[in-house]
């Protein structure tokens, strides 16, 4: 009787430790994988950076922008030019300035914006751009509410050319209308393509922006411009 109460209590201990065994094992395995994960997920993100980590890491980049340009009171450029290279330059400039006030995502290449701007404009000495600060050309149907300019061979047209307060603000509602309308949703979903590859493709860009002119050239002049005048 003795003999067996002591040989099932020498059974349970065995079985006990080995339990105990099994258990410490499972927790010490458990915590080496974690580990493992989380170092690899670390120096996965620090030495070869994965799109996860870039886009964070370009996140925080950008709010720290927005907080500088509040820190700073950075006000808009003045747009002064007395030429092609010095619309250039201006037109940069601007450029530069909005990208600090617009999310990474919904930016359009500085060089396609130049050489719109200029394509359009005649680089800033056209009627439109002297008196109303037009350098794209956007019209408008709503006549009673929006400051606008008619085309002197179609003052009867139902639609008006935009004015805005300053060129650079011309810059930005350009801007603002490739990011909001529906016409421009290919170039939208094409530029997000571009920006998580971090290359620009202009002509794959331009060819989705066809509604901006009747011109069917239109990709090609824009694209030309660009070489002829070396845009950053």
């Amino acid at each position: 009787m003795d003999s067996s109460f002591h040989s099932a209590k020498k059974a349970n201990a065995i079985k006990s430790r080995s339990t105990s065994l099994n258990i410490t094992k499972w927790i010490f395995a458990t915590i080496l994988v974690t580990m493992l994960g989380l170092g690899g997920s670390f120096l996965g993100g620090t030495f070869y950076p994965n799109p996860w980590t870039v886009e964070k890491l370009e996140d925080q980049f950008h709010k720290k922008e927005l907080s500088e340009v509040h820190l700073l009171g950075l006000e808009e450029p003045e747009f002064r030019y007395t030429d092609k290279d010095s619309f250039i330059e201006t037109t940069l400039r601007c450029v530069q300035y909005l990208n600090y006030t617009t999310d990474r995502m919904s930016r359009v290449p500085t060089s396609i914006i130049i050489a719109m701007a200029g394509v359009e404009s005649g680089w800033g000495t056209s009627r439109f751009a002297n008196e109303g600060n037009a350098l794209f050309g956007v019209r408008t149907w709503d006549l009673d509410n929006v400051p606008h300019m008619k085309a002197k061979g179609n003052m009867d047209a139902p639609w008006g050319v935009k004015k805005y307060l300053t060129k650079c603000k011309s810059v930005g509602d350009m801007i603002a209308i490739l990011n909001r309308h529906p016409a421009y949703e290919e170039f939208r979903i094409e530029r997000e393509k571009q920006i998580d590859k971090g290359q620009w493709d202009y002509r794959a860009l331009m060819v989705r922006m066809n509604a901006w002119s009747t011109n069917p050239e239109y990709a090609e002049i824009i694209l030309q411009a660009i070489v002829d005048n070396k845009l950053p």
